[in-house]
């Protein structure tokens, strides 16, 4: 039997903040709609339409208990974005070697170089002037 296709992938699914918050709450523990609700300031059916936006792209899953849906995280979907994220931390831990560089040796010197910036003790009111300097 062929598995049915996803509605959602796994990128369309974290790209809202509200599911993305959905998913750092389930991956401690499994919860029921009604707790899950209780964390965010919108209505139950809100936070069930997110959910279930998760679930068609495999990163939550639902288990029928008496009356009540709980749900958990499942994170291997979560594979794929990183491993698409990998490829780009490449690009970030240069940036962040070039930054580390530039605060240690006090930034470039000379014409076009950043100004630092100074703390101005005194009166932070910007029409007085301060003789302590």
């Amino acid at each position: 039997m062929v598995a049915a296709s996803q509605k959602h992938d796994v990128f369309q699914a974290i790209a809202d903040p509200t599911r993305r918050e959905l998913l750092r709450l389930l991956g401690d523990q499994e919860m029921p709609v009604t707790v899950i609700s209780g964390h965010f300031p919108m209505s139950r059916t809100a936070v069930s339409k997110h959910l279930r936006i998760l679930a068609d792209a495999g990163l939550v899953k639902g288990r029928k208990i008496g009356r009540e849906t709980r749900y958990s995280l499942e994170p291997e979907p979560l594979r794929e974005l990183n491993q698409w994220l990998a490829y780009f931390e490449r690009f970030w831990e240069n940036k962040m070697a070039a930054l580390q560089y530039f605060v240690e040796s006090d930034g470039p010197k000379g014409e076009g170089s950043v100004p630092r910036l100074e703390l101005v003790k005194g009166n932070a009111d910007p029409g007085s002037t301060d003789s302590s300097e």
